[in-house]
């Protein structure tokens, strides 16, 4: 009978080297599924993914889910899908500035509303996004250096999110829906002008307008009515001078009754 301690040890050897390989495999299947340039970290305590400068085009399928801070500044990214950080619900940081972001659906940071302390959106292409793409969203925002269109739409979303302490100057007006407006920061300007109630007065009277042009219509269908049946009925009567007395009578009789 051999003894019971060498087994064991084997046993036990080969246990451990069973779990170092599929460890080994899984470390390396991850690091596969990592995108080009993209790699994880410990920073302060935090899982971090970083993905600078990787000459990203979207934002990556495979982002760990346990991911606290989450880099993928300097890439090309031009667009944020609906549910794009959906997977991640343990972020805390999203860094975002220095892509090539010129819209953003509404919906791509569902999920993160409730643990989201810091969004940079920062030297993007952002020229008009909905408040609705931000609804729900804690985090502080970083919207600076952008091509903003300073209009109604981006006052609301100025006051739907909380800007980071110091951005709001650098959010500033490319083009505007007053030429005089462009090249001031958007604060500034929102100091003496109320877009959206601009917006609506000019509503108001372009309605005032069309119901104006309509009434004039009416009116005047109204008098070529009235002076055509004039025209007819003048005519009528001179027709009726023009016949014998008996007849006449007759036929004025008539014509009296049809006009009144």
């Amino acid at each position: 009978m051999p003894p019971v301690e060498p087994f064991v040890l084997r046993s036990t050897t080969m246990w451990l080297l069973l779990q170092s390989v599929f460890l080994l495999a899984s470390c390396l299947r991850s690091a596969a599924a990592f995108p080009k340039g993209c790699y994880p970290s410990e920073e302060e305590g935090l899982k971090t993914f970083r993905c600078s400068n990787a000459r990203l085009t979207e934002v990556p399928k495979y982002i760990p889910n346990d991911t606290n801070k989450l880099y993928l500044d300097s890439n090309r990214i031009p667009f944020l899908p609906r549910d794009a950080f959906r997977d991640l619900p343990l972020l805390l940081e999203l860094d975002l500035s220095h892509n090539a972001i010129a819209g953003v659906e509404s919906g791509a940071f569902r999920g993160l509303g409730d643990h989201l302390h810091s969004l940079d959106l920062s030297s993007n292409r952002l020229v008009s996004v909905s408040k609705d793409a931000f609804s729900n969203l804690k985090a502080k925002v970083n919207l600076s250096n952008n091509p903003w269109l300073c209009d109604c739409r981006l006052q609301e979303l100025i006051r739907t999110v909380e800007l980071v302490a110091g951005s709001s100057g650098g959010i500033v007006c490319d083009s505007s829906v007053q030429e005089e407006h462009v090249g001031k920061a958007f604060l500034q300007v929102i100091a003496d002008t109320d877009f959206c109630n601009m917006y609506k007065k000019t509503t108001d009277i372009a309605m005032l307008v069309t119901m104006f042009g309509w009434f004039a219509m009416v009116i005047s269908y109204l008098v070529y009515y009235v002076r055509q049946n004039q025209e007819d009925a003048r005519r009528h009567l001179e027709y009726l001078k023009s016949l014998p007395s008996k007849q006449r009578r007759s036929e004025e009789s008539s014509t009296i009754s049809t006009v009144v």
